[in-house]
């Protein structure tokens, strides 16, 4: 037996991907006779059928669906390996994936990607921005050397993700000038329920973790008035900055506004009587009237998949990030 060869399971991909055999000649920059003279010879060779011919229209049998799901597996690895190889250089030459949620993506990850470089400048970078949900996935299902997020890893990926805190994040309250809490700088708990809301989509790793606050301080999300919901918090912010809404965002997002003048971080005081077991993150006392003042802080956590193959360069980006933090902050988060 000859066996299947790795350019069959590329034109055997190619046509149960797009059920064509002449669109998958183009997407190969082959011949159509070349692809199915391809899918011919491994019928042949097993004795199964790959596809069912009906008219002009193609399906794919339950051999081709057993054989889509393996042969992708082997070319994912394959490209592993070849990368793995190319490494052997004293990492001159290589590629590294990475995915990052929005706020990690914009503005922390690229001065981390910029030093890297510095040292390693032959390296190829693709960094694909998403939000924190579509990049556990994305790094769960190996299309990430790499994942960046401030969000949770779902319980359904928890045992096929392991995570680090790597950095951590300050979330605030800001306002714009239109707003009446701008000339107060500060506001009870019991006030978040009295203004307008902007919030981020569910899946945001910002929303994730404000909802979390919320929840600690004891308001429920249905207690707020949430007139708008945006995919980003730059879409977020604009909308703060010509209104009277307040939102929850990252204070890397806004340190040139609040700097500017255009918008102000307010200040929330838990004055309940319990307040030391209920604050989420760091908390500091006011002078004048000795209430807590109440942070949200979040960490930014890197994600990688627990079995798959990790390349030399991800091992190294991976150190690098590690190494970067303050002493001490490193933690170690491995869900059972």
């Amino acid at each position: 037996m000859a066996g299947m060869t790795l350019e069959q399971l590329k034109i055997f991909l190619a046509v149960a991907q797009n059920l064509h055999f002449t669109r998958a000649a183009e997407e190969l920059y082959i011949t159509q006779p070349a692809v199915s003279a391809a899918i011919h010879n491994l019928e042949q060779e097993y004795g199964v059928k790959l596809f069912h011919r009906i008219g002009r229209h193609i399906e794919i049998a339950e051999a081709g669906k057993l054989l889509q799901v393996e042969a992708q597996k082997i070319l994912d690895q394959v490209s592993l390996t070849e990368r793995g190889l190319r490494e052997l250089n004293n990492l001159q030459r290589g590629e590294l994936k990475l995915g990052s949620s929005l706020t990690i993506g914009n503005y922390w990850l690229p001065s981390k990607i910029s030093e890297f470089k510095s040292q390693y400048p032959g390296i190829q970078i693709d960094c694909t921005l998403a939000n924190a949900e579509t990049i556990c996935v994305g790094t769960a299902m190996g299309q990430f050397d790499l994942g960046l997020v401030e969000g949770d890893v779902k319980p359904a990926l928890q045992n096929t993700l392991e995570y680090e805190i790597v950095a951590s994040d300050r979330l605030q309250i800001v306002v714009g000038q239109k707003h009446p809490w701008f000339e107060w700088g500060e506001v009870d708990l019991s006030q978040l329920t009295q203004t307008p809301w902007v919030m981020r989509v569910r899946e945001s790793g910002t929303q994730q973790r404000f909802e979390e606050a919320l929840q600690n301080w004891g308001i429920n999300l249905s207690e707020l008035n949430v007139i708008l919901v945006f995919t980003s918090g730059e879409m977020a912010k604009a909308a703060i900055e010509n209104g009277v809404g307040a939102t929850g965002i990252s204070e890397l997002m806004v340190k040139k506004e609040i700097q500017l003048g255009t918008l102000r971080a307010i200040r929330v005081i838990d004055n309940r009587e319990s307040n030391s077991a209920m604050l989420t993150g760091v908390t500091e006392r006011s002078r004048s009237a000795g209430y807590a003042y109440a942070e949200i802080v979040r960490p930014f956590f890197k994600i990688k998949h627990r079995q798959r193959f990790q390349t030399a360069l991800s091992k190294v980006f991976e150190q690098m990030l590690i190494s970067s933090m303050p002493d001490g902050s490193h933690q170690h988060v491995s869900v059972i």
